[in-house]
């Protein structure tokens, strides 16, 4: 394929993807600030014509159902206490000061709702703790804005007897403060995933079972949410004794990448180029603007269209009442840096340290073979490990993340016809992935006895039969 001579590093079709991508960018770009500008009426006549619009081509018109209703509810809470309080449940919030010195937010939910409410205070409620944590552009809301109270994890955790803790990356819609840098500035979303590896992950599970009292807790995450633990727990081996179980879903380790040949190969060939695009401050910033502009139906149908564009999903395992009122929460600030960082693991296929030493094409400062960033030993995990990944979902290369695993204390689940957003937000998750996950929780927990309520399948580690307790 030809190359420009003057940066041979891209070829003809990268380089009009760029020109593509620029002009895109500078027309999104130009839309947003017209739309600030704008007064709040005019912005309002543009949401109630989109909705106009919508009505009138839309074949789902007249009452909304009761579902609908309250996945509207849903879509419009401001925030975990609101979406929590939709279910009656009483939460608290934390706040963890990483060694770094960013402030980020945990959630808890500790008790069920027949155990009445309590003071913040008592801190040892003697059950076993678990921790959630979300994925890439995401914050903890994505874990308790599903439209059936079953098939909300944290809900269903603490109805079991579990202590609840659901985590924040830094600069998230929560931990958006640090006592060193100001979020304006670029010094700010200076991170990657080796600050989640470092003080991030760690940091929030010492402060969990600090406040807890327990020696040991189990962690449940989510895409990047399970990366960041591969990490951690790869980097920082006494973290392993407070792990009893990691619980992966659609994990991510070295994904194959996008869907779209020429986006693919333009960030491979140049995970940097995303700087240009984005900056280097935080990405997709401008998302909240026309999720505030667009009718909920048609911003859903936008994020559906990118999804299939960017990783071949369908989604059809969500509904779309589910979509409507879980899309409003998906979006959640992160740093281009932790982007670049994931492009970066694509184009060399290992889940590898941040490359610092890049240049703005993808090229080394210092070329040939004599540099490689230090990879992640996540062959020295030694906290047993359940992978629940969907065969649909583009994102995961199992066999290549199991050979990156130990093999002694890592078990798999493959569920079929389940891409990546599935195992978060599917309608059946509640029957194919929520009995894996309480059942692995319960075996590796620290005190089960007493704890635990009954009525949960329960998987045979040696014969890998499930049965069903009565």
């Amino acid at each position: 394929m030809a190359h420009i001579p003057l940066i041979g590093r891209l070829s003809f079709k990268e380089y009009l993807a760029l020109l593509v991508g620029f002009s895109f960018l500078g027309i999104e770009t130009f839309l947003r600030f017209t739309v600030l500008l704008l007064p709040k009426p005019v912005v309002d006549w543009f949401y109630h014509r989109s909705q106009a619009l919508f009505d009138r081509f839309s074949s789902a018109r007249g009452t909304p159902t009761t579902e609908e209703a309250f996945a509207s509810a849903i879509r419009s809470a401001k925030d975990f206490g609101e979406l929590a309080a939709l279910y009656g449940y009483a939460h608290e919030e934390h706040v963890v000061m990483t060694k770094d010195g960013y402030l980020l937010t945990l959630h808890r939910i500790p008790r069920r709702k027949d155990e009445g409410s309590a003071r913040p205070s008592d801190e040892n409620t003697k059950k076993p703790a678990v921790y959630l944590h979300h994925g890439l552009l995401m914050n903890s809301e994505v874990w308790v804005c599903l439209t059936d109270e079953a098939r909300c994890l944290p809900f269903v955790l603490v109805e079991q007897g579990f202590d609840v803790w659901l985590g924040n990356n830094r600069g998230n819609k929560y931990s958006k403060k640090s006592i060193h840098h100001k979020p304006n500035s670029s010094k700010f979303w200076n991170y990657s995933l080796d600050e989640f590896a470092w003080y991030d992950i760690p940091d929030s599970i010492e402060y969990v079972l600090a406040r807890t009292g327990v020696g040991s807790l189990g962690y449940v995450g989510f895409s990047q949410g399970t990366a960041q633990a591969f990490a951690a727990l790869s980097v920082n081996p006494e973290l392993n004794e407070k792990v009893n179980v990691l619980v992966a879903l659609a994990p991510a380790m070295s994904p194959a990448g996008l869907a779209t040949p020429v986006v693919d190969a333009l960030m491979k060939a140049s995970p940097t180029s995303v700087y240009l695009f984005f900056g280097r401050k935080a990405i997709l910033s401008s998302v909240a603007t026309w999720q505030a502009i667009f009718y909920p139906p048609i911003f859903t149908s936008i994020i559906d269209h990118s999804l299939r564009f960017l990783f071949s999903w369908d989604s059809r395992n969500i509904t779309t009442t589910q979509k409507t009122a879980a899309y409003a929460h998906l979006y959640s600030y992160a740093s281009v840096k932790s982007v670049v960082h994931w492009f970066q693991i694509m184009r060399e296929s290992a889940f590898q340290m941040f490359d610092d030493d890049i240049t703005i094409f993808g090229g080394h400062a210092n070329s040939g073979k004599a540099y490689r960033p230090p990879r992640f030993p996540t062959r020295n995990i030694e906290t047993p490990i359940l992978l629940l990944y969907g065969n649909r979902d583009s994102l995961v290369d199992i066999e290549a993340m199991v050979n990156a695993l130990p093999a002694s204390g890592t078990r798999v689940r493959k569920l079929n016809g389940y891409e990546h957003l599935d195992i978060l937000w599917g309608k059946d998750i509640d029957k194919d992935v929520f009995p894996e996950v309480v059942n692995a929780l319960r075996v590796h927990c620290e005190s089960p006895a007493g704890a635990m309520r009954d009525g949960v399948k329960v998987f045979d580690m040696e014969t890998g039969l499930a049965e069903t307790e009565e």
